[in-house]
């Protein structure tokens, strides 16, 4: 006797299940410039890698024969894949129905999704697009009993998504409209990206908002890239869905595949003897005058390597990822066009997570600094600066992995610590100032009363302030051993890549997940 006819009901069923929301439904999300989710994990993943979990989940209505009447496929597909070769869990809700709102199967493929990612050890991307619960359908009788809520001896919903951001690395993409809890898990992410035209990301919709506070706005004025971009919601925006893709794909790249293992190092055609010699003139001699800190990273890491994502929050500080001799390594430099460079309150919280990342999955880190100190002002003691420049400090002094701090231009202030970390290879440039204040700030406290007696206050202000800069040298800290090295700005590659060969007995040993301590 042969199983044939129930082989042939699972097939039927895979069938039903891989049609989405139907071919209308399907239509329609095409019109709108919007890839299906089977599109997407197609377009993110080696070709015909993809093994999906739960390939007939859904729920089939019957007829009087015990034929399938009617199918309503689960509306999140789950499964794995690969990226470049390497395994990684793929997951994501089918808007085409009943517009990602999860229906039961989907919401226990959701569910699985970090289970899975932490069960294989390999990195977790959900291809977001749909809204959190609703309330159509849930009223019921009230005179007839019924169960509701969940047993108090089940682990909380959100306590796997926890364990996962410090066990496997995972990137998140806002494809579509994402709210409720699509949208915390979307920000639960080391790596968030968003489509320009098509994602939002809401707490709750228009029609809440409305009903709630009296405010009637769009879903793009609510949570599109505009808003998502300063507020650090998302890291980048990408031109479209192909765009969006690709940026995990290079994101996940400098990762590891989970906590247990070390950063990879890829070959390397790029000499790691180059010399930049723009690098020579990069910092102008007049301490007012800016300049571009990327010129910097490019002319150093290995060529077209570098990754940079939340440029637009926080923008005093950079934070990214690149290549040394083909070593992941994280890349932290302050951007003196935004504020002379200084930490804000948005650029400490920017700096902490990325540091807690690289210290999660072990990349080692360069910081290039031009760090003037904390921002200062109302703005920045309302926005509580101290309190989160802290935090990153201390996130810094409690490293793990190997750091080093190239000293650029400034470094002065608390907030400079935020660029070091315990066991720090450091090099200085000539053109670096160092110290307590900046020269500016020193002046206007030091000689408050001398400025103001003189006859010209403005002339006296600068003649003081030009006098002590004169006197601030980089050579007393290389002559008294305060740096490994001072050196001529061009050599910053070579020395960062011998720096990358001495750390590897010791990145090898960091394949354990880490845990942080109380930060303020």
């Amino acid at each position: 006797m042969s199983w044939q006819k129930e082989v042939d009901e699972i097939n039927k069923r895979r069938r039903l299940a891989r049609a989405l929301g139907g071919p209308e439904a399907i239509a329609r999300h095409h019109e709108l410039g919007k890839l299906t989710l089977r599109e997407r994990i197609a377009a993110l993943l080696d070709e015909n890698s993809f093994r999906e979990q739960g390939a007939m989940a859904g729920a089939a209505t019957l007829d009087d024969d015990g034929e399938v009447a009617n199918f309503d496929p689960a509306n999140y597909i789950l499964g794995a894949g690969a990226i470049n070769g390497r395994p990684v869990v793929v997951g994501g809700e089918d808007f085409t129905l009943k517009g990602g709102s999860p229906n039961a199967a989907g919401y226990r493929k959701s569910v699985y999704a970090e289970h899975l990612a932490i069960d294989m050890r390999a990195p977790l991307v959900r291809l977001m697009e749909g809204g959190g619960g609703s309330v159509a359908g849930g009223g019921g009788d009230p005179k007839q009993p019924r169960t509701v809520g969940e047993p108090p001896h089940l682990q909380p919903r959100l306590q796997i998504i926890a364990e996962a951001m410090s066990k496997v690395p995972i990137a998140s993409a806002a494809l579509g409209p994402v709210a409720g809890l699509p949208a915390a898990r979307l920000v639960a992410s080391h790596f968030r990206v968003m489509t320009q035209e098509t994602a939002q990301v809401l707490i709750a919709g228009p029609a809440v908002v409305e009903r709630a506070l009296g405010v009637s706005l769009s879903k793009q004025e609510l949570g599109g890239p505009a808003v998502h971009l300063l507020s650090g919601v998302v890291d980048n925006v990408a031109v479209d869905e192909y765009d969006a893709l690709r940026q995990i794909r290079t994101f996940l790249s400098f990762f590891p595949q989970h906590a247990w293992q070390s950063a990879p190092r890829t070959p390397c055609s790029d000499p790691v003897d180059r010399c930049e010699n723009a690098l020579l003139s990069l910092v102008p001699r007049d301490r007012r005058a800016t300049f571009d800190m990327h010129e910097l990273i490019a002319g150093v890491v290995d060529q077209d390597s570098f990754f940079e994502y939340s440029a637009s929050y926080g923008p005093s500080l950079i934070t990214g990822y690149a290549r040394l001799n083909g070593q992941s390594v994280g890349i932290l430099a302050n951007d003196c066009r935004f504020f002379a460079g200084a930490m804000s309150a948005d650029g400490a919280e920017k700096t902490r997570r990325f540091i807690e990342t690289c210290d999660s999955f072990h990349i080692p880190i360069v910081t290039f600094i031009d760090e003037p100190g904390f921002m200062i002002g109302p703005e920045a003691e309302r926005a509580g600066t101290i309190r989160y420049g802290m935090a990153t400090c201390l996130a810094a002094a409690a490293s793990q992995v190997p750091w080093a701090s190239v000293m650029v231009h400034k470094s002065f202030g608390v907030a400079t610590t935020a660029h070091f970390a315990p066991d720090n290879y450091v090099l200085s440039w000539p053109s670096v100032a160092s110290g307590a204040l900046p020269v500016e700030g020193g002046v206007a406290v030091a000689f408050r009363r001398v400025i103001a007696a003189a006859d010209n206050p403005e002339q006296k202000r600068k003649e003081l302030e030009d006098q002590l800069a004169s006197a601030r040298s980089p050579y007393p800290a290389a002559e008294s051993f305060a740096v490994n090295d001072l050196i001529d700005p061009r050599e910053t590659r070579p020395m960062l890549c011998q720096w990358v060969e001495d750390i590897q007995p010791r990145l090898q040993t960091l394949t354990t997940p880490v845990s942080f301590g109380f930060r303020p």
